[in-house]
């Protein structure tokens, strides 16, 4: 299987047809994703089978948006079965499906390659981009529910990053004393410093 060929018909299919208003979860989310989790793979010491399928897990995690924001993941990972079922054996589908899902919030990943999609997913928390990408998030949740409130999304940020654990040795060390700056920052936004 040629996985540039692959990425390219999901570019084509699916990602570049993704609606606008979805500020966060689109095409240059999906690479962050892809590029994050082949750092953390490197890190990790993962084979190069295993970073291939995790390479397509990344590329077909938010595939699901295509559908339905709810229950995306599913979704994409019966994307994926249709894309890939020829060219993966059911034990490498299920591994692919079972990153995917990884990344479904609350995440719950249940081995590596699992650990290293989550965090590829949510790494920016720990970042200097943390605010960018909120402003994204916050936009995409603006479309669907118009009301929502720059109060109620910190409220709503601060909840999630409080909850939120790392799972990668490197992310646990690397991003987290940045993500607590990023949570004192939320705190301060409601006044809560």
């Amino acid at each position: 299987m040629d996985f540039e060929q692959v990425k390219n018909k999901v570019y084509r299919n699916i990602l570049e047809k993704l609606p606008s208003y979805l500020t966060y979860h689109n095409l240059a989310h999906t690479e962050y994703v892809m590029q994050k989790a082949q750092f953390l793979a490197r890190i990790e010491d993962v084979s190069e089978k295993d970073r291939e399928l995790l390479r397509l897990a990344s590329l077909f995690h938010d595939t699901g948006f295509i559908e339905n924001p709810k229950n995306h993941e599913e979704i994409g990972c019966g994307i994926a079965k249709e894309y890939l079922g020829k060219d993966l054996s059911s034990e490498e589908m299920d591994k692919v499906c079972g990153m995917i899902m990884a990344t479904k919030i609350p995440q719950s990943p249940t081995n590596k390659l699992e650990r290293i999609i989550a965090d590829a997913d949510l790494e920016y928390l720990g970042t200097e981009d943390f605010e960018r990408q909120g402003g994204a998030l916050f936009e995409e949740l603006k479309h669907f529910n118009p009301s929502f409130s720059e109060q109620a999304w910190n409220e709503l940020q601060l909840t999630f990053l409080e909850k939120h654990q790392y799972h990668t040795d490197y992310c646990k060390k690397n991003r987290e004393p940045k993500k607590q700056a990023n949570i004192d920052s939320v705190k301060e936004k409601l006044n809560l410093v």
